[in-house]
């Protein structure tokens, strides 16, 4: 299982804010968890362009204008009122802890729905951890896939079950309506939201600035609560790390429990326990990440890619991305670099 589930689509253009800058409003509810609500000021405030330009513009804002209560007892004054949400090009909703109705199916607060009723057609709406209930009960993922804090998946299918939820992903990505997991997976996709808008580069200077990973392997499977290994038990990192400087090679499962000194069950087991696929779904999840890099920021041919990336050819190539992203390999690369095409 692939970390993320997505539908890769160019984003980037002339936005709502200061300047022309991409406008994010970031929803603020009663019993906010301060971590997630500052995510996107954080993350999308560390994008900016080759001359040093800021790409977003990031305003906090409630449902009536009024100061609210976060979960950790203190009082946030909004920037905004609903009217950010008007004009927002981005709008992203944080979790909220203060409304128990959601958990059961039960309608947003009134307040807050006619907020949500505000946004314009073709807004991009996001919602990081339970701010997926806030999302679903307002019917936007109606239909559509979707993904929560796995402790909460179960819970999620009885109150909204026309959702297609998965809670072994950190984020998905179904074009204009996007949902990440627990915590610290909405930095994971205010990442990814750059680098649809912008590409690999500033994405990559954004999480320097943030002292933060680009990409994460693995997916919500990881964190679920199991058992602990031993401490003893040996771990699958030194293969994994191994076989990235190895993508172009066709490296077998054989190869890679030899490597870790396991039997194949055994190293299949380890590996799935520790990142949350299997190492063939790993291994094609790393070659179709520096497939994507290649296309994004280099001019290489098509069959050139492919074969760095450990494809072969440019049909598997085209193949693996067509059935992962919805793309070919050349609709990708136009996306990030439309003068190419």
């Amino acid at each position: 299982m692939s970390e993320t589930r997505e539908h890769t689509e160019h984003t980037a253009r002339p936005g709502s804010g200061t300047g022309g800058r991409h406008l994010v409003a970031v929803l603020a509810l009663p019993g906010f968890p301060p971590f997630e609500l500052g995510i996107p000021s954080r993350v999308f405030g560390s994008a900016v362009g080759e001359d040093g330009e800021d790409l977003y513009e990031v305003v906090v804002c409630t449902a009536d204008g009024a100061p609210v209560l976060s979960d950790s007892g203190f009082t946030l004054q909004p920037a905004a009122g609903p009217e950010a949400l008007a004009a927002a090009d981005t709008v992203i909703v944080p979790p909220t802890h203060a409304m128990p109705e959601l958990a059961l199916g039960g309608p947003l607060p009134p307040a807050v729905a006619a907020a949500i009723a505000r946004i314009r057609p073709g807004t991009r709406l996001v919602s990081i951890c339970t701010g997926s209930y806030v999302l679903a009960a307002a019917g936007f993922l109606d239909d559509r896939p979707a993904t929560t804090h796995w402790n909460l998946a179960r819970e999620f299918r009885r109150a909204y079950p026309r959702v297609r939820i998965d809670e072994e992903v950190l984020f998905v990505d179904d074009g204009d309506v996007l949902t990440s997991a627990g915590v610290s997976a909405g930095v994971d996709l205010c990442l990814h939201m750059i680098r649809r808008d912008h590409g690999v580069a500033v994405t990559n200077r954004a999480a320097r600035m943030c002292v933060v990973p680009p990409w994460r392997d693995g997916g919500q499977a990881q964190f679920i609560d199991r058992p602990v290994p031993e401490p003893s038990v040996a771990s699958t990192t030194a293969t994994r790390a191994w076989a990235l400087e190895r993508l172009a090679e066709p490296v077998t499962l054989a190869e890679l429990a030899a490597h870790a000194r396991m039997s194949l069950r055994t190293f299949t087991r380890r590996f799935r326990d520790e990142v949350g696929m299997t190492p063939v779904q790993w291994l094609t999840a790393q070659r179709l990440e520096l497939a994507r890099h290649l296309l994004e920021s280099s001019d290489l041919p098509v069959d050139l890619v492919a074969h760095r990336a450990g494809f072969g050819s440019a049909n598997s190539l085209r193949q693996h991305m067509r059935s992962t992203l919805g793309v070919s390999p050349i609709a990708y690369r136009r996306t990030f670099q439309p003068a190419s095409s």
